[in-house]
């Protein structure tokens, strides 16, 4: 059960930054292997085209929105090989340096998805806390 309709998104959005880190791991443990092409996780290609492929909004007053938040591609991330970096000698193509870069910005993302989770579950704690002292 999740404590609200944000929760369901950002578990899948952690679950998808989980497998993001296991790749960007993949691909720093691979770093002398010859011939080794860095991987990366992606879903904001496919989100994207989903967006160009759906129906358009129009906004026909000012108070509407003008942007609706599509996440529907969240849970079908694609593996796909980085084009265009440099080859060392033996065809590897994985640098170290942004790897660690990735990684990290990947732990800070998680954490303020767990920490938004926490938040969320405090809330709806605190909402069936204080209907149940009615």
């Amino acid at each position: 059960m999740h404590a609200s309709n944000i929760s369901s998104t950002l578990f899948e959005q952690l679950n998808f930054r989980a497998e993001r880190q296991k790749v960007i791991s993949s691909n720093i443990a691979n770093i002398n292997t010859p011939n080794y092409k860095t991987k990366e996780l992606v879903f904001d290609d496919e989100l994207n085209l989903s967006m160009k492929n759906s129906l358009q909004m129009n906004q026909t007053n000012t108070k509407h929105m003008k942007n609706v938040d599509i996440a529907s591609n969240l849970s079908n991330p694609r593996l796909v090989e980085v084009k265009g970096l440099q080859e060392q000698n033996d065809g590897n193509n994985v640098n170290l340096d942004s790897q660690l870069g990735e990684q990290s910005k990947n732990k800070v993302i998680i954490d303020a998805i767990q920490s938004a989770i926490k938040r969320d579950s405090r809330l709806f704690r605190n909402m069936i806390e204080s209907s149940s002292k009615n």
